[in-house]
């Protein structure tokens, strides 16, 4: 059994949670069932042939409209159960605002 390198805490799912997999340029969708999940990825059971998860990258579709999903790649397969990883986002840079108080400014009086 995997899980002996996890760093995240995961939770057992204990009643089916039926999500979907589907490519990231949307020409394939597979049917998962959720197994566990932490912060870091999750543990599917995969219907069907695991060939397309060749792709090595794709969309976890947590919800039946689509609207909560998360963008994966694939770390293992083993026969039906497949181990994901979630791909952070880049962290968007703010615009810096500029103090008026700060050096090179004059104090307001």
């Amino acid at each position: 059994m995997r899980g002996e390198n996890r760093k995240a805490h995961r939770v057992q799912i204990e009643h089916s949670h039926p999500v979907n997999l589907m490519g990231v340029d949307g020409t394939w969708r597979r049917s998962c069932v959720l197994l566990d999940i932490s912060d870091t990825g999750a543990r599917l059971g995969v219907e069907g042939p695991v060939n397309v998860l060749q792709a090595r990258e794709f969309f976890l579709l947590l919800s039946s409209t689509g609207l909560a999903f998360r963008r994966c790649e694939l770390i293992w397969i083993d026969g039906e159960q497949v181990g994901v990883r979630f791909v952070a986002k880049a962290p968007k840079k703010k615009a810096r605002r500029e103090n008026p108080n700060s050096e090179g400014s004059p104090p307001i009086s």
